[in-house]
């Protein structure tokens, strides 16, 4: 359903990114991807989106540091994702994240809405980030972002919406009680069987039932929220 295009950030950096849905679509969305980079299960969340009549860019962010990478579901994966990762300064990554914003706005046309942003895993916590650090976003929603209580007191610049597995290992209960305490305002689900990736039916850890319903609850929040 999507294909590949290629985006300029403000800096000059000139990256990859898979593009589902057309201008015509009711609403925009970046989607940001996990750990792994914008690989198929990246590209399917893309074209459900677009199904469901969202207009999406999802950037490769890794472009900064290695094209084209594409990382396997197991420890080899994480590690590679976590040194890439690391070789990224978080200004750079938001400059690519403003530019997917922007680009849908351009192919928009004016008088249309911001785009929402949905992110999974790292993307979960970029997509704290860009709703706390820019302004270029109508709506945030974050799936399992293991850095969001790190900087869970900034403050948001657009209504957040959050998910985490209530068996997720790398994200302790008392971070998610920290983030609810910090941020009164945000709704948060925990889903009690859940574990970290439960949205990614490409990972062990996939749980249909905490997917649906927090797919369906994404959906109506960003629907809410980028109307207009």
């Amino acid at each position: 359903m999507g294909h590949a295009i290629t985006l300029q950030a403000e800096d000059g950096h000139s990256f990859s990114a898979y593009e589902a849905g057309g201008a015509d679509l009711p609403y925009a969305l970046v989607v940001v991807q996990e750990i792994f980079g914008v690989n198929d299960h990246i590209r399917h969340v893309c074209d459900d989106f677009a199904a469901r009549g969202f207009h999406v860019i999802s950037p490769a962010l890794f472009d900064r540091a290695q094209p084209g990478t594409e990382l396997a579901y197991d420890k080899a994966g994480i590690d590679q994702g976590l040194a890439l990762r690391a070789q990224i300064p978080p200004e750079k990554t938001l400059l690519d994240l403003r530019a997917s914003a922007a680009a849908l706005a351009h192919k928009r046309g004016s008088g249309r809405s911001k785009p929402g942003i949905i992110g999974y895993c790292w993307g979960g916590t970029l997509a704290w980030q860009a709703a706390t650090h820019t302004h270029d976003f109508a709506a945030a929603v974050c799936w399992y972002g293991g850095g969001i209580a790190a900087s869970r007191n900034e403050t948001p610049h657009c209504p957040v919406e959050m998910h985490f597995g209530g068996q997720d290992s790398s994200i302790p209960h008392m971070d998610v009680t920290a983030i609810r305490e910090a941020q009164p305002g945000i709704e948060i689900f925990v889903y009690d069987e859940a574990g970290h990736g439960f949205g990614c039916a490409e990972r062990s850890s996939f749980n249909a039932e905490a997917y649906l319903l927090a797919q369906q609850r994404s959906v109506a929040f960003l629907e809410a929220h980028l109307k207009g």
